[in-house]
């Protein structure tokens, strides 16, 4: 679900702008988009009322991310947020999909066009990062 509509609260709200901050400081250039999906037929089907979707735009194409947009899926396993289940990332350009990641499976990118070494490395820190965030609640 776009990361616009899960904004109900001042914890959500605050953790949003965390990882909005969280990916800007690996890739400063970034554009945040806080409605990834369209509301439309087409995209309401991957709609998750489990997940804070989150696009991100380079001004071009990266190469070393393989991609013009980034879109974050933060799955949350219960209405309450408290715990994460897991981040998916996928790369996209002008020719669609380009790379998946998932911290949920082998936390190994694959896809046809994945990221550099460095930016691989990038993304996971990222992706350690959001987990910890949306963990760090239920420790506390």
């Amino acid at each position: 679900m776009n990361a616009s509509e899960q904004a109900t609260n001042i914890e959500i709200v605050s953790k949003i702008a965390t990882v909005v901050n969280v990916v800007r400081f690996e890739f400063p250039d970034l554009a945040v988009d806080f409605s990834p999906w369209l509301n439309n037929a087409e995209t309401q089907k991957f709609d998750d009322p489990n997940s804070i979707d989150l696009g991100f735009h380079f001004p071009g194409r990266s190469f070393t991310c393989q991609s013009s947009s980034i879109l974050m899926q933060i799955r949350l396993p219960d209405a309450q947020r408290s715990r994460i289940a897991a981040v998916e990332l996928s790369g996209h350009d002008h020719m669609g999909q380009q790379w998946r990641f998932a911290t949920s499976q082998a936390e190994e990118f694959w896809g046809l066009a994945v990221p550099l070494p460095k930016a691989q490395t990038q993304l996971k820190q990222i992706c350690r990062q959001v987990v910890r965030l949306f963990n760090s609640a239920v420790r506390s």
